[in-house]
């Protein structure tokens, strides 16, 4: 199948869980994935959407497909769900291990151009490219029926991947996304890092710029944020950045900003609000109302 070596599966919500490895060029090391896939994709009777969820820092593939409550909702409308890891791993590339803002963990779905970065840490390619390649040809989905969403970092990655990508998402949406990472600690210090001292080169990964300038397709994009996050309070998230931005581009960019009294940074916020994501994902996805 592909490359691809099957580590686990499971059964879960009228469907399976399963993990996957495969040797990556994008990366140049294995990667690893989990795909749930509904009962109808695994036996072939229908070609279902596809939904790619991109993880925040420290995390790996697992984190939100255990902790994120998104099985039942996915399964309740035959979406395949796609959960990468968040950055290479073992590839020996030095300091990627010394510090959990870079390296392992924090790929920030760049491509690198900088050493010692480059040749591995090239996340935007990886998911972009090689991963939904790979998924496309390897299992029962729909590539032209494709979504994508995202927490924090992820947030960053599946906005950046959407609007520097016109058409190819039907919808993209976010928990408490970087959303002007040119202008945060998280994103000036990755960025230095993987791309280089010229921060003309940085807009293209930054979602609050690349907004401004759509002109793609009509793009639908929710954005979830709780008021006690302290990422939010420190302004590494910025959120209202994405909404001005938004205003300036409004015949294209139809965005649901929505600021949650009371919850934080966690996976129990995503929790709380992962039905609504996915319900908005059901709608472009199947034409769901």
């Amino acid at each position: 199948m592909s490359g691809l070596e099957l580590v686990s599966k499971n059964r879960c919500f009228s469907g399976e869980v399963r993990k996957y490895t495969h040797a990556s060029a994008a990366t140049n090391c294995k990667m690893t994935f989990n795909i749930f896939l509904p009962d109808v994709a695994i036996s072939g009777k229908e070609k279902v959407p596809v939904l790619y969820y991109l993880s925040g820092l420290t995390c790996n593939e697992d984190n939100m497909i255990t902790k994120g409550g998104a099985i039942s909702f996915v399964s309740q409308h035959r979406i395949a769900l796609v959960t990468p890891d968040t950055s290479p791993r073992g590839a020996g590339v030095e300091g990627e291990e010394g510090d959990w803002e870079l390296g392992t963990g924090a790929g920030f779905y760049v491509d690198a151009t900088e050493e010692p970065w480059k040749t591995n840490y090239n996340m935007y390619s990886y998911v972009q490219l090689e991963l939904q390649q790979l998924v496309n040809e390897s299992f029962s989905v729909d590539c032209a029926r494709t979504s994508i969403f995202g927490h924090s970092m992820g947030g960053h990655g599946a906005l950046v991947l959407a609007l520097r990508n016109p058409g190819h998402y039907k919808s993209v949406s976010a928990f408490a996304p970087i959303c002007h990472p040119t202008t945060s600690d998280w994103g000036r210090k990755q960025f230095s890092a993987y791309l280089g001292s010229n921060e003309s080169d940085w807009v293209e990964y930054d979602a609050t710029e690349l907004l401004k300038v759509y002109d793609g397709p009509e793009l639908s994009i929710l954005v979830d944020q709780g008021d006690a996050d302290q990422f939010y309070s420190s302004k590494q998230l910025q959120p209202s950045h994405l909404v001005v931005a938004a205003e300036c581009n409004k015949r294209l960019i139809k965005l649901e900003s929505r600021m949650q009294p009371g919850y934080d940074h966690s996976y129990w916020f995503i929790q709380t609000f992962m039905e609504d994501h996915i319900s908005f994902h059901a709608k472009k996805l199947r034409n769901e109302n």
